[in-house]
């Protein structure tokens, strides 16, 4: 007597259906597929092709309904869903017996024809059938709008299955990339790739992943920014290049941060700051208008304007209007602590004055910069790659956006004095000796290109994630990558501290 699976046991009655479909002779995994339209063209076309034969493919999503010799199911592709109608007379009694044993999950291809039920719905009147990949594994229970944010950030095949909408932010985020590229290529950008493993971890302040290079035994860094490969490429003469690629930083997770996020970098030759404001004004609402079609868009309870001019806010004058504390004046670096401090800050004992200056914006400036503003004019301490402003040798030319209470970018006019890249850099070796382990580490192979000359040069940075965050309204970052990192199942739910050096002289967070 064949063994009957428990009832309880969907998956090992599907491995019973697959016995039986290869006893049957069918394959339940063939090679390819000839389709011949996506299930939204039938629906755009109907008029076109009503009665003409057509194929599709896909995944079945459910509606699967057996009346007798005939039956419906809903097949979904990648443009949306259509009905598929069988009949046992159409399909004949090996056809019509394999849509009977068929599942929620499974792929299959369905050849017939195109036409329209009693009911008004847009169906497939299927003539053959073929099963393209029986599936084991049964949808959740509740898949269709699956909303258990571990279940789908862990296995976002499913999110992508049961939720239409997360597809479409994954639409936004490509279109999003093509803009950005196609907006930089039409200015005589050249798009180039730098090295992801790198000997010294340099142009940002934070704490890098290390692993090892066993051919050449040494330790090597996965990059925490593009920054200085890119100035290389500035110096033998590319003078407008660009990168889209991945960082890492070893610290923690939140909405906004992920230790493995995509950043644009761009350096301009013969621009400053100045430049590459007008350039990011640009940018970002052109690339809104293609992909969406507009300037004005919803992020959260807030709409927000893209369009150009931006307000351009010296970072003095915002810090000191949100808390009073004026750290121009206060250059004693215990007075600063306690004004910061009696702001509303905790700062810690070992915090350098880069780092209370840079708490005192993430605190109470950036969650207040919904509508897009340019911090601009940072302090020396926050900023060792960025040139001198030229009438305050205590600041730099730098600034950041922001937009929807977070940072986008971050721009310098780019440091081209060799001499003055070395005494920063050696003031961040001495912080780093110190205890600061996000410090930036002395760099030679760097300086050492830049005494061969750099010419002035405005350099950016745009944080991919946060910017498809904006466009596709969505308030967490692990919404917008497809893979996201997280913490194992027996860890706890909590994220951790965000990372100590947000911004701070970097070309933008994990944005």
């Amino acid at each position: 007597m064949a063994h009957t699976p428990p009832a309880d046991d969907p998956r090992q009655a599907r491995l019973a259906k697959l016995a039986r479909l290869r006893a049957a002779g069918v394959e339940p995994y063939p090679y390819g597929y000839e389709r011949t339209h996506l299930a939204a063209e039938l629906h755009a076309r109907y008029d076109e092709l009503e009665g003409q034969e057509v194929a599709v493919a896909g995944r079945l999503i459910g509606g699967h309904r057996v009346m007798g010799k005939a039956g419906f199911v809903h097949l979904q592709d990648v443009s949306g869903r259509i009905q598929l109608y069988c009949r046992a007379d159409a399909l004949g009694p090996e056809g019509f017996a394999l849509f009977k044993d068929l599942d929620v999950g499974d792929f299959v291809g369905a050849r017939g024809t195109l036409m329209r039920t009693r009911t008004g719905e847009d169906s497939v009147e299927v003539r053959e059938l073929t099963l393209l990949a029986k599936s084991l594994a049964p949808l959740p229970e509740k898949w269709h709008g699956l909303t258990d944010v571990e279940k789908r950030y862990r296995q976002r095949y499913l999110d992508l299955i049961a939720n239409p909408d997360v597809q479409e932010v994954f639409r936004i985020r490509s279109r999003t990339l093509q803009a950005i590229r196609g907006f930089l290529v039409a200015r005589g950008y050249q798009e180039v790739e730098t090295p992801v493993l790198q000997p010294i971890p340099g142009g940002g302040a934070a704490r890098p992943f290390a692993t090892y290079y066993n051919a050449l035994d040494r330790t090597l860094y996965l990059r925490i920014a593009l920054e200085l490969y890119l100035k290389r490429c500035v110096i033998g003469g590319m003078e407008r290049v660009f990168e889209i690629g991945r960082n890492f930083r070893n610290e923690g997770l939140s909405t906004k941060h992920n230790p493995e996020f995509t950043m644009l970098e761009l350096y301009e030759a013969y621009a400053d700051y100045h430049d590459i404001m007008a350039l990011v004004e640009a940018m970002l609402p052109a690339v809104a208008q293609e992909v969406l079609g507009t300037t004005r868009i919803t992020y959260g309870e807030h709409t927000i304007d893209l369009a150009p001019p931006w307000p351009r806010v010296p970072l003095r004058d915002a810090i000191r209007e949100r808390t009073g504390v004026d750290y121009v004046a206060l250059w004693d670096d215990e007075a600063l602590l306690e004004a910061a401090r009696a702001a509303g800050l905790r700062p810690e004992r070992t915090w350098t004055r880069g780092k209370v200056i840079d708490e005192l914006l993430s605190v109470f400036v950036e969650p207040r910069l919904i509508q897009p503003t340019f911090l601009i004019d940072y302090p020396v301490e926050l900023s060792p790659l960025a040139k001198r402003k030229r009438d305050d040798p205590n600041a730099v030319e730098r600034f950041e956006c922001f937009i929807g209470g977070m940072e986008i970018g971050n721009a310098f006019s780019e440091l081209n004095d060799p001499l003055d890249q070395r005494a920063r850099f050696e003031a961040q070796v001495r912080a780093r000796q110190q205890g600061d382990d996000e410090a930036q580490p002395m760099d030679e192979a760097f300086l050492e290109a830049l005494e061969y000359g750099m010419p002035p040069t405005g350099g950016l940075g745009i944080g991919i994630d946060r910017l498809v965050m904006l466009l596709a309204n969505r308030q967490s970052i692990r919404e917008v990558i497809l893979f996201p990192q997280l913490r194992t199942l027996s860890e706890p739910s909590a994220i951790s501290r965000q990372p100590s050096a947000d911004g701070s002289d970097v070309r933008t967070s994990e944005c």
